[in-house]
């Protein structure tokens, strides 16, 4: 526990800090409305510029991974040029825990960190096994991303459907299974289905 819980005083004057720096909005998402104060972990004890002004639903979502929704992160597309190093800090954190998602290596490409601020972002382990994470790729090894176009190298048999998804049929803005590296989802005349990556080609 903080020891601000124990000193009052010390929260308010915190409080007047950040409410200022962030114009009464969460320094993440933008949204307005009742703000938490959030530690951006780990902590050396130098006060407001190691803590954020976040809404709940964000901290709600970097505290429980197993809730993120991934659009809700959009945000970070405007967020992440703050010059404030601790959102800089926690948008590239959260980037990278998206970075199945595909758009989140675009992000993650332009955005610059001083070193001591990546150093920061990087010490609880955030993005520290990117490269060891299996990547989604067609029959012939090439990266798919979403939004990607694939054709289908073989006829499938869409479940619970009498639909036959057929060998050469073009398959347009797929999204990636964050969990599965082998699948990916997409529309087969207006049917969502999974397909397994090793049956389709990237379309250039």
């Amino acid at each position: 526990i903080s020891s601000n819980y124990f000193n009052p005083p010390c929260i308010m004057s915190l409080e007047k800090e950040l409410l200022a720096r962030s114009s009464s909005n969460c320094e993440l998402c933008g949204a307005n409305g009742s703000l938490l104060i959030y530690d951006v972990l780990p902590q050396t004890g130098i006060g407001v510029s190691e803590k954020l002004h976040l809404c709940k639903t964000c901290v709600d979502q970097i505290e429980n991974p197993e809730s993120t929704q991934p659009n809700h992160w959009r945000c970070l597309n405007d967020s992440m040029w703050s010059e404030v190093p601790a959102v800089q800090v926690m948008a590239w954190r959260m980037l990278n825990r998206l970075f199945a998602e595909g758009w989140p290596k675009d992000l993650l490409d332009m955005m610059y960190l001083e070193e001591e601020t990546l150093a920061w972002a990087k010490a609880t382990g955030e993005g520290a096994d990117q490269i060891d994470i299996p990547k989604h790729t067609d029959c012939n090894g090439a990266l798919l991303e979403h939004g990607d176009t694939v054709t289908l190298t073989k006829s499938i048999d869409v479940k619970g459907t009498s639909i036959t998804a057929k060998r050469g049929t073009a398959v347009r803005r797929i999204s990636l299974v964050a969990d599965n590296h082998e699948q990916i989802e997409g529309k087969v005349e207006g049917q969502h289905i999974v397909i397994l990556t090793k049956f389709v080609k990237k379309s250039k």
